[in-house]
């Protein structure tokens, strides 16, 4: 015995080469990212310098267990945990004990934790302060003679035990006898322990940091789908997308993406980048984006022009009432005068209540017919500045109020209907961010004539690019957060899915070499799932062929890359995306042939 202590303690003692692997184990530990290869290589560091025939290491968990993380032992050929991928089934060591709550000393490694003291046993068996009997039937199962046990607690830089290193079995260098561990030899692996302990708890720190980022971004997104109906599940789709055909663009072997690759932080970058791509959707309000009518603002404005309509007909019935009490023999004449004035209310209410639903196109007479409308006057006797708000009536304010009662349009755009733009330094000239964008005079213009004659859809120009400015917001806040070096593209990943190849999208008007592959791969996804969403309640859900027909135009536009276009369809990701997020009435059979091959070059669009 004393002999093999000596050897040991040379051994330990052996001068610069044995510290100078214990300095660099402290370096690489550090240097280490991935927890699993850390947890693994501080047990087989600690197994190589004791010369342990095994070891196990376990780590603290929230509610005080010390659960088994890595398992080695050499003689009997056995690696559990960390990167070979073999679950431990060994269930964890309580701290405490479950009923009573009192501290266990009975297990060594237990004890260990709680004490925050090395427990060195030269033979378990004979130990008589702890409990072997699990030690015991594990070696009545495998024929193993488990003997010298050297138990040391990880310590944070807060002296916090996170975790226990156990080395089992001793051997003697000479003879591969088992031998008990040495005096020595105990306070190196203490001081390896003391390193192995901040590395490893730097990187829960650093993988709780990321666990916690990666939950609150995830939250965002989901909040921004709660906000509205309209989107639906979006923000959680895209980035499922986005990363799937990411990934067969890495996978290519051959053509224009044969020499694309992404690092590990990449693919964070676009992790991170595709759950905010839509951030900015924070700040647009509900009413804009739900706005399924052209009259809708926080309600719909055709209940103000219905009531109006039923004042000018009940007029209407009275101007009839006293003609008839002058003329009564023109008592028919005066009749089919009111029914064809009322007939013609209604259908002029029913034509203005039709144009309120939008569509694709609002022919030129229509707005016509909209202006004559509007030129016909109801009565009003009442006030209309008072029990209004303080910003509407300061709108009110910019003209005379007229003597009571008035006649008015029966559809009017007024002053008041329009919202003056703050000046903002995000559209100013040359701005810091790049931003390039024609900005409306008005924030909002919500006259009603005005709004009824829009020519497709339900939306004024104020509203496009109010919804449009999402945008600019998600690049603003993105680009104010303190994201580290190896995360700077988050911004640039997430800001490009509403630019076109040609300069003419917003917010920046970027071309295509302005957009990295994951910017231009994004772009693809945004539409796609836009197109195949079923969860909007604005729109019926696309089947593929149709979606991928659309996109095919978008692809001839140059809105979106070609190539990559082609790589969605001939990879399957289309197909895959379908079976895993559309109805199967969604899935119909697509003949992607059509649609593949380069298309001819198109002039750049001028912007506007």
């Amino acid at each position: 015995m004393a002999q093999a202590t000596d050897k040991t303690t040379t051994e330990a003692a052996g001068g610069g080469d044995f510290y100078r692997r214990l300095i660099d184990i402290g370096i690489a530990l550090s240097a280490e990212r991935d927890l699993n290869r850390l947890m693994e290589m501080i047990l087989i560091e600690a197994k190589e310098i004791s010369n342990a025939d095994g070891g196990t290491l376990y780590i603290r968990t929230d509610d005080d267990k010390l659960k088994f993380e890595i398992m080695r032992t050499d003689s009997l050929k056995i690696a559990l945990g960390g990167t070979t991928g073999k679950p431990i089934t060994f269930p964890p060591l309580n701290m405490f004990n479950p009923a009573t709550k009192e501290p266990n000393h009975r297990s060594v490694a237990t004890h260990s934790a709680l004490t925050g003291t090395s427990i060195n046993i030269p033979d378990a068996y004979e130990a008589k302060d702890f409990d072997f009997s699990g030690t015991r039937r594990f070696d009545a199962g495998t024929g193993y003679r488990s003997r010298s046990f050297l138990t040391v607690p990880l310590k944070n830089s807060q002296n916090v035990v996170i975790g226990v290193l156990q080395l089992l079995n001793a051997r003697d260098g000479a003879s591969g006898a088992v031998i008990p561990f040495s005096g020595a030899i105990q306070p190196v692996i203490e001081a390896l322990s003391s390193q192995a302990a901040v590395a490893l708890d730097n990187s829960q720190l650093l993988a709780a940091q990321k666990r916690l980022l990666d939950s609150f971004i995830q939250l965002i997104a989901g909040a921004i789908d709660a906000k509205s109906p309209y989107t639906g599940g979006h923000c959680l789709r895209v980035p499922e997308l986005t990363l799937m055909l990411t990934r067969a663009a890495c996978n290519v072997a051959e053509g224009p993406f044969r020499d694309f690759t992404m690092t590990e932080d990449q693919w964070y970058e676009l992790h991170l980048g595709a759950y905010l791509h839509d951030c900015g959707k924070v700040t647009t309000p509900e009413y804009v984006v739900d706005k399924a009518t052209k009259l809708e603002t926080i309600y719909d404005r055709i209940h103000e022009i219905r009531t109006r309509f039923e004042v000018v007909k009940r007029d209407a019935v009275i101007e009839y009432l006293r003609a008839l009490l002058d003329q009564p023999e023109n008592a028919d004449a005066l009749r089919r005068t009111l029914e064809e004035r009322l007939a013609q209310l209604d259908d002029d209410f029913a034509f203005v209540a039709e144009c309120n639903i939008g569509g694709e196109f609002m022919a030129p007479e229509k707005i016509e017919r909209i202006k004559k409308i509007a030129a016909a006057t109801w009565k009003r006797t009442l006030d209309d500045r008072i029990g209004i708000s303080h910003e509407e009536l300061k709108r009110k304010q910019q003209v005379m109020p007229p003597e009571l009662p008035v006649d008015e349009p029966l559809l009017a755009d007024k002053v008041e209907h329009i919202f003056p733009r703050t000046p903002s330094s995000y559209y100013m000239p040359d701005n810091k961010w790049g931003f390039k964008m024609n900005v409306p005079t008005h924030e909002y213009n919500r006259g009603e004539v005005y709004n009824l004659s829009i020519t497709r859809g339900t939306l004024t120009a104020e509203d496009r690019f109010k919804i449009n400015e999402h945008m600019v917001h998600t690049i603003r806040m993105l680009n104010e957060l303190p994201f580290p070096k190896h995360l700077k593209a988050v911004p640039e990943y997430a800001g490009g899915h509403h630019e076109t190849l040609l300069g003419t999208g917003y917010p920046k008007r970027l071309k295509k070499e302005d957009m990295s592959i994951p910017a231009r791969i994004m772009a693809i996804a945004d539409i796609f799932e836009a197109l195949t969403a079923a969860d909007r309640p604005y729109k019926k859900a696309k089947t593929l062929s149709e979606s991928i027909k659309i996109m095919s135009f978008f692809k001839k536009d140059f809105h979106i890359d070609a190539e990559l276009f082609d790589l969605f369809l001939t990879s399957g990701i289309y197909l895959d995306y379908a079976k895993k997020f559309l109805k199967s009435e969604q899935i119909d059979k697509v003949d992607i042939n059509q649609y593949l091959g380069p298309v001819p070059p198109k002039a750049p669009k001028p912007a506007e």
